[in-house]
């Protein structure tokens, strides 16, 4: 049954009983027909009823519903499944139910999983087909990489026994525990893990979109599908003149990437011999280049031996494509700006938390960001609901390795939360950046909320290494498909506490 404001329309075989034979119940309202092979779909605003695969008896229906009932648009679709999806209203329910299939959210997908086996207890809702690595983009912008390996289909990496809605959030009710989707489902659960990522604003720089459609710009990004593959191509044109590399005035995913791409590019232009003819230039709107001192003192000695020219606090204003030149804002007196010529301007977009996050003020702090507990995640109101990755407001940095540490805290948190046990899990803030310097360099930064080091190996990791690079390049890939979306990695604090005491016998041996 179908109701039509006040009317009840009962659907009969092949339109039998088809609804508009009585005249007193039919008002003039706007129809609109979707049609596709075999199937029409009638909607009546926001009532739609789907008649069956008698083409010829539907086809009659369709002209007495244009006789009687006024003005009647007919909508050819290409796939039956489309027109399945333009009257679901459906109903579900589960105990976790997982907003995001990205490293966050496949990670816990594939914990929670383990615990609840049945059908339908753990729910995914993602719009995308694809999964990406995305700390591969660096790599694959620098040639090192293909892209196809840092992509694979949603399907395979989310768990068998988890229920995946390929569609995307636009209401949460975190009164009632539910969110409804964009085709018309809602979702109602007992715990909700938000693990949304960040959203790239591309439009925020105007001349961006422009140049980065425009193939013979030089304007490029390591950051998106779309553009990756064009970075290394954009490299391999420069001869002479000035590389430009922005870091925005927002926080971003992955925060070394900006300079990491600059560091292979410059070493790629050394060894085809042409780096006298070039100026590189690292255009930051951070006050430092890094924000761990131990780190940063190692990069800025990178940059001097190497002849990069790092700028602090300047910000990316806008872009003239035809003419090659960007625009920068001096963030220490955001009245002054000046113009750069560029041969290569490599952009990182500004960033920030998805739109329909931030439109649930209820949920996020002033930014926008989810607003959870920094140790527990776990959301400052809403006890029910946490968060991981991007998207929260943790003052960690945001990288994959931050997301390794911080979904054990949230799974262990949330299942005391559902045994009725007090909340204990800590999160101490973990990141990691592998700093690639250059073909066969890396330096592996890791540290936490207070910004110090907190390092695995039992060696200084503030210098560049081969097997740092050979991590990068090669273990951390296999862990992440193997290990991580499989829910077998809590990141590498087993090994530190391994290799810390390592480190202090042979610090013991030495005194």
């Amino acid at each position: 049954m179908s109701p039509i404001g006040d009317t009840v329309i009962r659907k009969g075989r092949k339109g039998k009983d088809f609804p508009f034979d009585n005249k007193k119940k039919v008002q003039k309202i706007n129809v609109t027909v979707l049609t596709s092979g075999r199937w029409h779909m009638f909607l009546f605003g926001d009532t739609a009823i789907r008649k069956g695969r008698n083409k010829k008896v539907c086809e009659t229906q369709t002209e007495r519903i244009m006789q009687r009932i006024g003005n009647c648009t007919v909508v050819p679709l290409l796939r039956t499944a489309s027109i399945q999806n333009a009257c679901r209203n459906i109903q579900h329910s589960c105990k976790i139910l997982i907003i995001g299939g990205g490293t966050g959210g496949c990670t816990m997908a594939a914990k929670f999983t383990k615990q609840y086996k049945e059908p339908k207890q753990v729910i995914v809702v993602e719009p995308s087909d694809i999964h990406y690595y995305q700390p591969l983009f660096t790599l694959i912008g620098g040639g090192i990489k293909l892209f196809k390996s840092s992509n694979r289909p949603m399907a395979q990496v989310l768990p068998r026994n988890a229920k995946w809605i390929k569609d995307s959030v636009i209401t949460f009710q975190p009164e009632s525990n539910n969110i409804i989707t964009s085709n018309g489902d809602t979702i109602q659960y007992e715990i909700m893990i938000v693990a949304m990522g960040l959203q790239l604003y591309w439009d925020k720089i105007p001349g961006l979109i422009e140049g980065l459609k425009n193939p013979d710009s030089q304007i490029c990004s390591i950051y998106g599908p779309e553009m990756v593959t064009e970075v290394f191509n954009k490299i391999k044109k420069v001869s002479n003149g000035t590389a430009v590399f922005t870091f925005p005035n927002t926080p971003v995913k992955c925060p070394g990437a900006p300079q990491k791409i600059a560091y292979i590019a410059e070493d790629y232009w050394q060894q085809k011999k042409i780096r006298d003819k070039l100026k590189v230039v690292y255009n930051t709107s951070l006050p430092d280049i890094f924000g761990v001192k131990k780190y940063a003192d190692s990069l800025w000695a990178v940059c001097k031996k190497r002849g990069i020219i790092v700028n602090l606090q300047t910000n990316l204003l806008k872009i003239d494509p035809d003419n090659r030149e960007a625009i920068f804002q001096n963030l220490k007196d955001p009245d002054k700006t000046f113009v750069q010529k560029y041969a290569l301007l490599h952009v990182t977009p500004p960033m920030g938390p998805p739109s329909i996050l931030k439109n649930h003020t209820n949920l996020t702090n002033a930014a926008g960001f989810l607003r959870v507990d920094p140790k527990t995640l776990q959301h400052e109101q809403y006890t029910n609901i946490f968060g991981i990755g991007d998207c929260t407001n943790t003052p960690n940095s945001k990288t994959m390795a931050a997301i390794s540490s911080q979904s054990k805290v949230v799974y262990r948190n949330v299942m005391d939360y559902l045994a009725g046990k007090e909340i204990r899990s800590v999160y101490e803030g973990y990141a990691s950046c592998p700093l690639v310097t250059g073909y066969g360099k890396c330096i592996l930064a890791e540290f936490d909320y207070k910004l110090q080091p907190l390092e695995t190996f039992p060696f200084d990791q503030g210098k560049e290494y081969y097997m740092m690079y050979w991590l990068k390049k090669t273990f951390f890939p296999f862990l992440y498909w193997n290990l991580m979306l499989k829910g077998n990695w809590d990141g590498p604090e087993v090994f530190r506490k391994y290799f810390n005491v390592f480190k202090r016998k042979s610090t013991e041996s030495v005194n």
